[in-house]
């Protein structure tokens, strides 16, 4: 016998080799009717599989949160029976799921267009109407090797040679079509439901390798309701229209050209942005009693070995062997500089916390399909920073960070913030005690961040190598998430490297080092910026924030003054003297998402006002210059100076519409 534990706390005895549908039956026909899966022991499992052992068992229907993945994945095996059945021939390979979706990869000569989309699911709602079960048999090598051969499937054949010979080799069956899977599955195809749709086909080679075949993959997606799939569709469009990389050419912000891959050229007005960015974060960072540091774009592969870099991050890393034959790799992360300074110097536990920032460029290698706009590069700037403290002080100072975090979260917009601690990966340096100690640490800060009502999540295994660490996603206007700014607590680098601080025993010790990033990546932030407000960025962001745009040539002398007035205001204003008319100019510079236009003609000239017309309205406000200005200004001002300043002496700017 064996004892099974349900989520009540309630445990019943069963004979050992009951399967979960058998137990669900048990209790109540309609729980075996909607239960598509079970949990054991925190695992998903298919409900016919018996259960051997004491275990904590869970069933679960397919609106549960944990099914899925489940209904995406079932659909993949769909989408690979539907293709198979209309295009025969066909070899399938992989069908993964992955982030908001799933995608299935086929070998065939003829390529797949979107016009094939509707008949491939007209056939996958006939498979799911059929509503088979999925069962699932354990085969022989030789005897699924036998029959992939004998039906043509080359790439099915591969994949069971690389299966190791310790793991049984599953087929899943949904009525006479089969497939190679690990599962597991739901009861049936009718559970997947009707919530479908493919999204793209793109191609992609065989196992990630260049040098094989090339694959043709179709994207798609499924949810447990129509609703939300309607829902994602729509985000899936808004996005579309929020594009940074069409936003950014619009608005003259950057390019990218193939000499330079994965690399930005900043244009002017994209400069001006990276820029209010920077110094937003020198100001932030100063107050917070940071000190501000640059270190080598290139070192010595020797650093890169004592770090670990090169042992457990090679192959991201850019490098180069000199006419001396000494190896060089571009940074890709800042750390081990900052180590060098911290032992420059005799260090001692008054000097901590000793905080040290930098913006530094970055070089990252990125697989070319990999890159993506600016959100995705091989050269960045990090808002990167390091503290140096004892381990008493981990906790206030990681304390300090999540509150200069959120408050910059808060300036630019985002309030909706998870705050997830990513726990030790596989591939890690250090010892096992160093990263419980670590993680203990981040432990202690995450439930106090939960118990002042911050949502918080455990990520296992997503840890860098030298440490855990918390990390801060924001969702955007639509709804998406973007894992940014991070807090990484490590035992192991300053101890590799040899620093040590002077105790207050006059005895030499080790300092713990706080990994603090809040943008992370200020190209990546900058496109979530542009995303996050299609364009239209709050007047303090703004690269032009102001264009005095004329309707004759009376009044292009006013319009020169009106722009020198601005500009001794610290505005960042530009005249249009084109002899255009005025909507031709209002349209050009609303597709620029110019959040203000100071229309002028001779009236306005005369009488030295301007008529005031915003982005996104048809609206115009007549006001006299001075108030104008200053009301502008005002606006201008970024958050954290307009926080200053209200202290030192509150007033209201005049509302300008």
């Amino acid at each position: 016998m064996i004892s099974v534990t349900f989520p009540d706390g309630a445990a019943r005895q069963y004979p050992a080799g009951i399967r979960g549908s058998e137990i669900a039956k048990g209790i109540s026909p309609s729980l075996a009717k909607r239960t598509v899966a079970m949990v054991l022991n925190g695992e998903l499992a298919d409900l016919a599989d018996p259960i051997e052992h004491d275990v904590k068992l869970e069933f679960i229907d397919r609106e549960d949160p944990r099914a899925l993945e489940l209904i995406r994945h079932d659909a993949a095996h769909v989408l690979a029976e539907a293709v198979q059945s209309l295009y025969p021939g066909t070899q399938v390979t992989i069908g993964p799921v992955i982030e908001n979706g799933f995608y299935y990869d086929f070998f065939r000569n003829a390529p797949f267009t979107p016009e094939d989309f509707p008949a491939i699911e007209k056939k996958m709602a006939e498979i799911i109407a059929r509503d088979k079960p999925f069962t699932k048999e354990v085969w022989s090598r030789e005897q699924a090797k036998a029959w992939f051969e004998e039906h043509g499937e080359a790439f099915k054949v591969e994949l069971v040679d690389a299966i190791p010979e310790d793991q049984d080799l599953k087929i899943y069956k949904q009525g006479e079509w089969l497939d190679l899977c690990r599962g597991p599955h739901m009861t049936s195809t009718g559970k997947i439901g009707n919530a479908f749709k493919l999204m793209k086909v793109a191609g992609a080679y065989w196992r990630g390798d260049s040098n094989k075949p090339m694959l043709q993959r179709i994207y798609a997606t499924a949810f447990a309701k129509q609703a939300e799939l309607d829902a994602y569709l729509k985000q899936i469009e808004e996005a579309e229209r929020r594009d940074h990389r069409r936003l950014g050419r619009e608005m003259d912000l950057f390019h990218f050209q193939e000499e330079g891959p994965g690399t930005v050229f900043w244009h002017p007005k994209g400069w001006t942005l990276f820029q209010t960015l920077i110094a937003y974060m020198r100001r932030r960072q100063q107050a917070a009693d940071y000190v501000e540091v640059n270190t080598p774009q290139v070192l010595d592969r020797a650093l890169w070995e004592t770090s670990g870099h090169w042992q457990t991050y090679r192959e991201n890393m850019f490098t180069t062997i000199t006419e001396d034959e000494r190896v060089f790799a571009l940074k890709p992360m800042n750390c081990p500089g900052h180590i060098q300074i911290f032992k420059n110097g005799l260090k001692s536990y008054r000097d901590l916390p000793l905080k040290i920032a930098e913006f530094g460029i970055v070089h990252r290698y990125e697989p070319s399909g990999a890159i993506h706009g600016i959100m995705r590069v091989r050269a960045f700037t990090q808002d990167d920073a390091h503290i140096f403290c004892t381990e008493d002080q981990i906790m206030d100072e990681a304390l300090k960070i999540n509150d200069l975090i959120l408050s910059i979260y808060a300036d630019f917009g985002f309030d909706d913030v998870v705050v997830k601690l990513s726990t030790r990966p596989d591939k890690r340096v250090g010892s096992d005690e160093a990263w419980d100690k670590a993680e203990a640490a981040l432990q202690q800060v995450l439930d106090v961040l939960t118990a002042r009502g911050l949502k918080t999540q455990i990520s296992p295994g997503e840890g860098a190598f030298y440490g855990p660490k918390l990390e801060y996603t924001l969702r955007d206007a639509i709804g998406r998430e973007w894992q940014c700014g991070t807090t990484q607590v490590d035992f192991n680098l300053p101890g590799r490297f040899g620093a040590f601080y002077i105790g207050a025993d006059s005895e030499k010790k080790t300092p713990v080092m706080i990994h603090r990033a809040s943008f992370g990546s200020l190209e990546r932030f900058t496109g979530i910026l542009i995303e996050h407000y299609a364009g239209h960025l709050p007047l303090w962001l703004s690269p032009v924030q102001i264009v005095v745009a004329t309707i004759t040539q009376d009044a292009d002398d006013y319009a020169y003054d009106v722009v020198t007035q601005a500009r001794k205001l610290g505005l960042r204003a530009e005249f249009d003297l084109r002899n255009e008319k005025i909507n031709y100019k209002v349209r050009e510079h609303s597709l620029a998402k110019i959040p203000v236009l100071l229309v002028v003609g001779k009236r306005e000239a005369q009488e030295r006002t301007v008529s005031v017309r915003r982005l996104g309205t048809q609206d115009q406000v007549s006001l006299p210059l001075d108030a104008a200005l200053a009301a502008l200004a005002g606006e201008a001002t970024p958050p954290d100076l307009r926080r200053l300043a209200s202290v030192e002496a509150p007033a209201l700017a005049p509302d300008i519409g």
